[in-house]
C-alpha cells in the first residue's frame, strides 16, 4: 500500500532539470515556432502567474518580457502589490489595465447582481458575495453550488443556487477573465509578443478556467506541472516569500473565496496526490491512507475528477469545422 511518503516522491521534481528544459522550450516556441519577439504575461500575484514570467525572463530576458497588471473594483489590493512585487523583482515592463470600466460598460456587475436578487431580492449596494461549491467528500452524485452573500453589517447568507441563476451569475463573472484576455493580446499585437497563460496541471487537465478567458494564450509554460511542483519551481527561481505563503484563490468575487472552495475539492497538495493517483491506476483503498481520507472519499473524489475532466473537454475544444 503506497503512503503519503510515496507520493510526495513521486511528485518531486528536480528543479534545475525542469528549469532548464522550459527555458529551452520558450525559446523554442516564441521565437522559432510562432516568430514572436517575447512574451505578455498578466499577473496576478499568485504563485502560477509569477513563475510564468520568471521563466519568460530566463529564457528570453527581461527586457522581453511584459507584465499587465489589471485590477477591478472587487479584486484584492494584495494582488495588485504582490504582481508588482513579482514585476521589480524581475525588472520587467509593467502596464496596470484598470477594467472596471470596461466591466462596467459590459454590464458585468448589473447582470450578476440582477441574477443574484433572482433569489435575494436584498442584494444591493454594500453586499458582498462568493458562490461555493458543495463538499464533494460528503456525499455521492453531482455537486450544488451555493450564493454567499453578505450585507453591509456583516451578516451572511447562504442559499443553494438553481442552475439558471448560476450560469447566470457564472457568465457575468466570466466577462472578467476574458476581459483580462483582451488587453492581453491588444499588447502582445502590438508588440509582436505572445501570450503566455498560466494554469498548472490541476487547473489545465480539470476545467478551472474560463473559455476565451484565462483559457486563451499561445503557449502554457507550466501546464505540465503538479502544484506542488509549481512551488518547488518557484522556491528554485526566488520567488518572494509572501507569494509562497499566500493561498490560492480566485480573485474573483468580492467575498474572499479559495480555490478550494468554488471548485477543487481538496487543498492542492492533497488534490495533486489524488489526480497522479488517478492517473496511474491507483485504487481508492491504496491512495486513502496517504491523504488521510477513507476509501469512499477518494472514490468521491475520483468520480468529482472525471466529471470535471468531461466539462473540460469542451474547454478545449476548438471550433468545430464541416470539413
Amino acid at each position: 500500500m503506497a503512503n503519503r511518503e510515496f507520493f510526495e516522491n513521486a511528485l518531486k521534481i528536480d528543479a534545475t532539470q525542469a528549469v532548464r528544459q522550459m527555458e529551452q522550450m520558450l525559446r523554442d516556441q516564441v521565437s522559432r515556432q510562432l516568430k514572436r519577439k517575447g512574451m505578455v504575461v498578466g499577473l496576478s500575484g499568485g504563485i502560477d502567474s509569477s513563475v510564468t514570467a520568471a521563466l519568460g525572463v530566463r529564457a528570453l530576458g527581461k527586457e522581453r518580457v511584459l507584465g499587465l497588471l489589471m485590477p477591478e473594483q472587487e479584486s484584492s489590493d494584495e494582488s495588485l502589490q504582490l504582481g508588482k512585487m513579482v514585476a521589480e523583482l524581475l525588472g520587467i515592463d509593467t502596464v496596470v489595465e484598470d477594467i472596471a470600466s470596461l466591466l462596467e460598460a459590459a454590464g458585468c456587475y448589473r447582470r450578476r447582481d440582477e441574477a443574484i436578487r433572482s433569489q435575494i431580492p436584498e442584494f444591493g449596494a454594500g453586499y458582498r458575495c462568493k458562490i461555493v461549491l458543495t463538499n464533494v467528500l460528503e456525499r455521492d452524485g453531482f455537486n450544488f453550488f451555493y450564493l454567499v452573500v453578505e450585507s453591509p453589517d456583516g451578516v451572511q447568507t447562504k442559499v443553494r443556487l438553481n442552475a439558471q441563476t448560476y450560469l447566470e451569475i457564472v457568465a457575468a463573472t466570466n466577462m472578467k477573465q476574458r476581459s483580462r484576455k483582451f488587453y492581453e493580446y491588444y499588447h502582445a499585437d502590438r508588440l509582436n509578443y505572445a501570450v503566455s497563460g498560466t494554469p498548472n496541471r490541476l487547473e489545465y487537465d480539470l476545467g478551472f478556467f474560463v473559455k476565451n478567458g484565462d483559457g486563451a494564450a499561445d503557449i502554457k509554460p507550466i501546464a505540465h506541472l503538479y502544484k506542488t511542483q509549481v512551488y518547488a519551481i518557484a522556491a528554485y527561481l526566488d520567488i518572494p516569500a509572501e507569494i509562497l505563503k499566500r493561498s490560492p484563490t480566485t480573485d474573483t468575487y468580492s467575498l474572499p473565496q479559495s480555490q478550494e472552495e468554488f471548485y477543487f475539492s481538496l487543498p492542492y497538495d492533497l488534490m495533486d496526490i489524488c489526480l497522479y493517483a488517478r492517473y496511474h491506476g491507483f485504487p481508492a483503498a491504496d491512495v486513502a491512507p496517504a491523504v488521510g481520507l477513507s476509501e469512499k472519499q477518494v472514490d468521491r473524489v475520483y468520480q468529482d475528477i472525471e466529471r470535471k475532466r468531461a466539462v473540460a473537454h469542451y474547454l478545449h475544444a476548438p471550433p468545430l469545422l464541416v470539413e
